[in-house]
């Protein structure tokens, strides 16, 4: 990256850091093995990771890492370019050598063969992230795949024109009261899910499934983990399949998650040679 965008990716890797040396705590459905299969729907699942061999690019503290150690992963390459670093090193000691831990970019994936490589709420932070799905290409044996999951345009049409203009401030706002602020809206978050325990609101599904399962102190965090980092990019399907097919990854499938944001994997393929577009036939849907 260079210019505008460096220093765009240099700060939300920075508001990130501060995040998560903040919040550390992955337990309960938070940080389980089901939110993980929630997340990528029909395209990838705890017996697709049993046995693999993965590189999980922005760690955090240590989140999906512990979700894929719990499906049964046999080696998982922590990769986490923050201050949070030092969390992810702490949380991740328990699991001994099936964890290594990486403070590094994205784009500095170890090229080791990987079965799979995972990113899960990271790219939409990144300005521009072509360089860390061609490292994952780079990094992944012939057959492996990558498995990303990113904001949505579709389907959160309401929801933007409500976060956008307030992101503007909440990007500018001090710790404590960004916390204040985020508490109100859990509280309300936390009523609209209520709601939709007898309604059939927008995204109830969602809130069913997921947000009346976190304890308030995770949708606190969900909250503030929307209003907190510099930049977030919002992408619609045909982007966000795009990312993975224009990198050489073909079969590439995307699931609209919930109705609101994009699960998509690729696989790299069988052969050496590729590295240019997928062809559009290679392209599903679920």
């Amino acid at each position: 990256m260079k210019g505008p965008n460096r220093a765009l990716g240099e700060r939300t890797v920075s508001d990130f850091g501060d995040q998560w040396l903040r919040y550390t705590d992955n337990s309960g459905f938070y940080g389980s093995v089901e939110l993980f299969q929630d997340v990528f729907g029909p395209l990838l699942g705890p017996d697709d990771v049993q046995g693999s061999r993965v590189a999980d690019v922005g760690s955090g503290t240590g989140r999906i890492v512990q979700m894929l150690l719990a499906a049964g992963a046999a080696h998982v390459t922590a990769i986490e370019p923050s201050a949070a670093f030092t969390v992810l090193e702490q949380s991740t000691r328990p699991h001994g050598d099936r964890v290594r831990c990486l403070h590094c970019s994205g784009d500095r994936i170890p090229e080791e063969a990987y079965d799979l490589v995972v990113s899960v709420g990271v790219l939409h932070h990144i300005p521009d992230p072509r360089p860390v799905v061609a490292a994952a290409w780079r990094a992944l044996r012939p057959g492996g795949r990558i498995a990303v999951w990113l904001y949505g345009r579709e389907g959160n049409e309401a929801y933007l024109a409500l976060v956008r203009p307030l992101r503007w401030l909440t990007t500018r706002l001090p710790h404590r009261t960004l916390v204040g602020l985020s508490s109100l809206l859990a509280a309300a978050l936390s009523a609209y899910a209520s709601a939709c325990r007898f309604l059939p609101l927008p995204l109830h599904g969602y809130m069913r499934s997921v947000v009346s399962r976190l304890t308030f102190d995770k949708r606190l965090l969900v909250v503030y983990d929307q209003l907190n980092p510099a930049f977030a990019r919002y992408y619609r399907r045909a982007e966000a399949v795009d990312l993975l097919s224009s990198a050489g990854f073909e079969d590439v499938q995307a699931h609209h998650r919930h109705g609101y944001s994009w699960a998509v994997t690729g696989r790299r393929p069988l052969g050496h040679s590729l590295t240019g577009p997928t062809p559009a036939a290679n392209i599903a849907d679920r």
